[in-house]
């Protein structure tokens, strides 16, 4: 069916093109929130893996070794780089997103054992963090 045909609905006419424009502006605008730019930056909890899980392979198919600063995100691509800097005392660690993660409500990002370490959150187990993407 076509707009123009008006014998195909009875009083039926082309919308306007600023109805058009219109529309298409709002549903451009609520979109614009949901993108991410480079500058990606989070804010929320954070809670550590390890020794359990070692010699297993994450998601992306590599095996998690101990030592290595790895992380956990529920959508960011794998083997992206990420600065996690514990809110709690200035901490910080660049890591690599080689898992799928957490799955426990309301955390932000699981870091390995050896990150965990770094950002000074092994005896808590969870910490405030904020996530930025690296710079190079």
């Amino acid at each position: 069916m076509r707009w123009k045909d008006s014998r195909a609905l009875p009083g039926a006419r082309a919308p306007s093109r600023s109805w058009v424009v219109c529309v298409c502006l709002l549903v451009g605008a609520g979109c614009a929130r949901n993108v991410r730019s480079d500058g990606m930056r989070e804010e929320g909890e954070a809670s550590w893996y390890g020794p359990g899980l070692y010699g297993r392979k994450t998601a992306s198919g590599e095996v998690l070794r101990p030592g290595t600063l790895t992380a956990a995100h529920p959508s960011l691509p794998f083997g992206t780089c990420l600065r996690v800097t514990n809110l709690e005392n200035g901490r910080a660690v660049e890591v690599r997103v080689n898992d799928r993660g957490p799955y426990t409500g309301g955390r932000l990002v699981d870091v390995s054992e050896a990150a965990a370490r770094a950002l000074g959150m092994l005896g808590r187990g969870v910490a405030r963090v904020r996530l930025e993407r690296c710079s190079s």
